[in-house]
């Protein structure tokens, strides 16, 4: 613990009638005076910080910087109180952020006197001037006892660092304690610049009717920070925050991992879900780490070839649409069994295949959102190479006019399948208006109000065509 006169607190003390000797002096504390640390962390850059930290208290009035806490910390949120009995008073507490760097030295000396030392390139000797330093934007101008130069042709020399100039973010509280002695306190507060997400790695089975499941939490630390020995703990949710100048960060993902091996444990916390690293665990600053969060293997999984319509398609006449549509492929599994059934955070899932060689490559990564147990993970991992469609509007008529006018639109859709195996085609049309098929070469199901969903069977090296008219009011 290190001390230093603090003119804020001796103002304090003379406004509030207290003898300027009973003043007190800065107390710094540091890093160092940590016993215990707690990190939870939220979705979207948000974290609650809580330190437990032993510190000297004098009886009366107290003015105590507290180092090494987190530059994005929001300082509202700040509350230091004492866990051994003693009470604690707050009386005002200053966030200092303003860091000491050559410039902001040099700023904060505007109007003051520094000492301008030069070297003489031949002989080495020494001489020293004093300087008033006028301005800094732009550059630095000087005025000398003769003269006003621009620029610092030598070195500067200060005579002490002003007292709201930190090396490092100080939150800095006055306060009175009950007590005099060391005693634990704990600081807790919110903090912007700790993030996490989740991350899985998928490896889909040679014959795609399963896969392997790996979950891990990758976190990032970009707070000014490190939290030694910390309990770890992380919120996953979506909580109600008003917006401010915090911004989400960028992750850097992991390609491939093995299975965890710890994974973490999980409990309900109200309408969200809270995960525990059973460890403590550092997060050092501009750091991102990984953790592991879940593990599942052989889950049955689900392949599916879907080809998704316009419903701008069936407004008009448009003849033909397209020979050379794109077949999406997606894969979907249930979050239950094979090691599974627990809540997901929201994050993105990358799923690789090994080829004939053993090799695991990369075919395809989608996001999830917060997905509960039981609930379906639906992934697109890409478009088919050998599956193609082709569509084209066979008529248009107008049958009715307003103000409930009727249409009816037909089209056919053939698809091709260049693959060695047979593949069934999910063909989903989104149809506008009160809408009933009136023609069709294979019976369609609805999706929903608003689309007609046909399972079309595509033989190996062959093609299929399905053909229907739709009649529609609007």
């Amino acid at each position: 613990m290190k001390y230093r006169t603090s003119f804020y607190a001796i103002a304090l003390a003379f406004l509030a009638g207290i003898p300027l000797a009973a003043a007190a002096e800065e107390r710094i504390s540091r890093a160092d005076d940590r016993e215990e640390v707690a990190v939870t962390i939220y979705n979207e850059s948000l974290a609650l910080i809580k330190e437990v930290r032993r510190i000297a208290f004098d009886r009366g009035a107290n003015s105590i910087a507290l180092r090494d806490v987190s530059a994005k910390m929001r300082p509202e949120t700040a509350s230091l109180r004492a866990l051994s009995g003693g009470s604690l008073r707050l009386i005002e507490q200053n966030f200092d952020f303003d860091l000491l760097t050559p410039q902001k030295l040099l700023e904060k000396y505007v109007g003051r006197s520094i000492t301008v030392i030069r070297t003489n390139p031949a002989t080495g000797a020494e001489t020293r001037e004093a300087a008033e330093v006028l301005a800094t934007n732009g550059g630095v101008v000087l005025k000398y006892a003769d003269r006003i130069e621009t620029g610092v042709p030598g070195r500067i020399a200060y005579g002490a660092i002003p007292p709201n100039l930190r090396e490092r973010p100080t939150l800095v509280v006055q306060l009175e304690s009950a007590v005099a002695g060391r005693q634990a306190a704990e600081l807790s507060y919110l903090s912007g610049g700790l993030s996490w997400r989740a991350d899985y790695v998928a490896e889909l089975a040679g014959d795609e009717s399963k896969l392997d499941l790996a979950g891990w939490v990758t976190l990032t630390n970009q707070s000014g920070s490190s939290y030694e020995n910390a309990r770890l703990q992380l919120v996953a949710g979506d909580v109600n925050r008003v917006r401010d100048e915090m911004r989400p960060q960028a992750f850097a993902a992991k390609a491939m991992a093995a299975a965890p091996v710890a994974e973490m444990a999980r409990e309900q916390l109200f309408e969200y879900h809270l995960y525990s690293l059973q460890r403590p665990t550092t997060l050092s600053d501009n750091q991102t780490k990984q953790v592991a969060l879940l593990s599942a293997a052989a889950v049955p999984v689900r392949k599916e070839y879907r080809l998704a319509g316009q419903d701008w398609y069936y407004r008009g006449t448009h003849g033909d649409l397209g020979r050379k549509h794109k077949v999406a492929v997606f894969v979907e599994f249930d979050n239950k069994g094979g090691g599974l059934g627990q809540p997901l955070p929201k994050g993105i899932v990358r799923v690789y295949k090994r080829d004939t060689r053993g090799n695991a490559l990369f075919i395809g990564e989608d996001s999830i959102d917060h997905t509960a147990k039981n609930e379906v993970v639906r992934l697109k991992l890409g478009d088919a190479f050998d599956v193609k469609a082709s569509r084209k509007q066979t008529s248009f008529r107008k049958i009715a006019g307003s103000p409930n006018a009727v249409y009816e639109s037909a089209f056919s859709i053939e698809i091709s399948n260049a693959k060695d195996s047979p593949v069934t085609v999910k063909v989903v049309e989104p149809v506008p208006g009160d809408w009933e098929m009136i023609a069709e070469s294979q019976k369609h199901a609805k999706g929903d109000a608003h689309s007609a969903v046909w399972l079309v069977a595509v033989p190996a090296q062959g093609k299929a065509t399905l053909d229907y008219s739709v009649r529609m009011r609007w």
